[in-house]
């Protein structure tokens, strides 16, 4: 009775207004200064997102939006420490894989009563969407994407190396293709085949998890770790022997790594669907070397499709919703607006969740989509955790002792294994 109570509270302040209000949203996505309004007309993600608050800012009567931007590698920390000081923003964005951290220490407003008059239809949200926001029978979140990594290709080289048909890629299909095809592609063109950030953010992380995935394994089984096991050595093994043969430099950070793709020194770069939009802008620079670009799914490399995939939501404070009704109404018309631009932020190569705008004719005819069309289906993430973020820094840092300090495998495997347990018994 207590939730149709507060429902319907907020649902009379969302019709009726009130006092003029200023919502703080906290992100990340990096900067953009000159946004503007136009939510068209913006490129990359940081530029994308702000355009959408800044118009939400202006167009929201009596709502205006002060963006907290924070660096990715140090948001999550940030957060719980303002959460902790009192001090959340009353607006701000979450992975999926976050959420059940959040939730389940009943930091986060269960929006579930109060969507619909907000106007925000979950019924045109897409059933992963759904999933990806609720938690024991709530919803704690509006979705946004769901973004996953990809193989972003210079067709130019691929041509050179004679890895091209009918206009696509020619990817492996194994992990010896794999091998065999980087070192044709090292002989053609004298560049490496393949790019990541192996070095920093946890990309070489989400590489061998969707190779585990592919053989049909994972890090943890309930409340049981796995990672020491022989569909991680197969995994861990299929990047390292580029390594070891000079195909590919697990030295780069994300930033070089990038630079390096865009320069023309690498034929593939494993990303995610936030730069596909980025990338499409660059490569009609004369000053960029990438100008013959492609996005394609990851490829299968063992028994089963899968790629790593996760989702970006905006969450508001519990303790909004409980001591401020006013600023919560305020806060969810933001929610909805950014849900109503949903397409638009779809334009940064990100997947929408908003079934409406998966069969609309815009989306289908965004830059490159029917290239990458199969990733939806082959899309894979952890089971939820309240430790994956704790769980995810464990296995990048042993990941990294391997390629990065000749750690042996078996050992790093094991070393992983034994912490992941202990965070999960805990």
């Amino acid at each position: 009775m207590k939730h149709l109570i507060i429902g319907a509270a907020v649902a009379a302040t969302i019709a009726t207004g009130a006092s003029a209000q200023d919502v703080t949203l906290g992100r990340f996505f990096g900067a953009c200064e000159d946004a503007g309004t136009d939510t068209k007309a913006s490129v990359g993600e940081a530029c994308i997102i702000q355009s959408i608050i800044n118009a939400a800012s202006a167009e929201i009567d009596g709502v205006t939006v002060t963006t907290l931007p924070t660096d990715w590698g140090n948001y999550y920390d940030q957060i719980k420490a303002s959460y902790a000081g009192g001090t959340a923003p009353d607006i701000h964005v979450l992975h999926r894989s976050s959420l059940a951290e959040f939730a389940g220490l009943g930091a986060l407003a269960d929006l579930s009563d109060d969507l619909a008059a907000a106007g925000i239809d979950t019924a045109d949200w897409a059933p992963a969407a759904l999933s990806a926001v609720s938690s024991d029978g709530g919803i704690y979140a509006v979705p946004m994407d769901f973004h996953a990594n990809l193989w972003h290709v210079n067709m130019d080289l691929m041509e050179k190396a004679g890895l091209v048909a009918e206009g696509k890629p020619i990817l492996p299909t194994s992990p010896e293709e794999l091998l065999a095809q980087a070192q044709q592609f090292k002989d053609a063109t004298g560049q490496n085949y393949l790019a990541a950030d192996f070095a920093q953010f946890p990309i070489g992380v989400r590489v061998v998890l969707a190779l585990m995935w592919q053989q049909n394994a994972n890090i943890f089984d309930g409340d049981n770790a796995t990672i020491d096991s022989d569909a991680a050595k197969n995994a861990v093994q299929a990047i390292t022997q580029l390594f070891g043969a000079g195909l590919a430099d697990p030295q780069l950070n994300y930033a070089d790594s990038q630079q390096a793709f865009l320069n023309g020194e690498a034929g593939i770069l494993v990303n995610g669907t936030w730069v596909v939009d980025f990338y499409t802008d660059e490569a009609t620079k004369p000053e960029v070397g990438l100008k013959s670009y492609y996005v394609a799914d990851f490829p299968t490399l063992f028994a089963d499709g899968a790629t790593w995939a996760d989702s970006h939501m905006w969450a508001i404070p519990a303790s909004l919703k409980a001591n401020d009704p006013a600023k919560y109404a305020a806060a969810l018309k933001v929610l909805a607006f950014i849900n109503d631009h949903n397409i638009d932020w779809a334009r940064t190569g990100h997947m929408s969740v908003r079934n409406s705008v998966l069969n609309s004719e815009e989306y289908t005819n965004l830059p490159h989509r029917s290239e990458y069309a199969g990733t939806a289906a082959i899309a894979r993430d952890t089971p939820p955790s309240a430790r994956y973020g704790a769980i995810q820094d464990v296995l990048n840092r042993e990941l990294q002792a391997i390629w990065l300090t000749d750690k042996d495998v078996n050992a790093a495997l094991a070393d992983a294994n034994i912490e992941v347990q202990d965070l999960l018994d805990r």
